[in-house]
């Protein structure tokens, strides 16, 4: 059972300082992707419901760093800047479905709840 704190994690449509779920995680499985790139394509793909702030991103993409499910590498940027590049470690791959799951299980749940009506027969 997944806890109803989840829902604090957002105030409005801003992510919370390090919060964000699987999104951040599996934005870095779509090959290595500096931390601008990464927030940017959240945002692109959630059609700007997530809008994620440097504040929230970089200390979310550390703690993934710190459990081993995302590694960092320097390089370039197409801006021709130094940055660093975030990609998936196979331990983040595996992270990566559980939470998927979790979050799954979660929307479904919402679901439910805001269309009781489709639950007939279900207590």
């Amino acid at each position: 059972m997944l806890p109803l704190n989840v829902y604090q994690r957002f105030r409005a449509n801003r992510a919370s300082p390090g919060h964000l779920g699987p999104a951040d995680s599996s934005h870095a499985a779509h090959g290595p992707r500096h931390g601008h790139a990464i927030a940017k394509s959240i945002e692109y793909n959630s059609a700007e419901v997530l809008l994620v702030e440097q504040g929230s991103l970089y200390p979310a993409l550390h703690r993934l760093i710190r459990r081993g499910w995302i590694a960092a590498e320097e390089g370039t940027s197409e801006n021709n800047r130094r940055a660093k590049f975030y990609r998936l470690t196979a331990k983040g791959r595996r992270q990566l479905t559980v939470e998927t799951g979790k979050w799954e299980k979660l929307s479904e749940a919402i679901a439910r709840i805001l269309n009781p009506a489709e639950q007939q027969g279900r207590p």
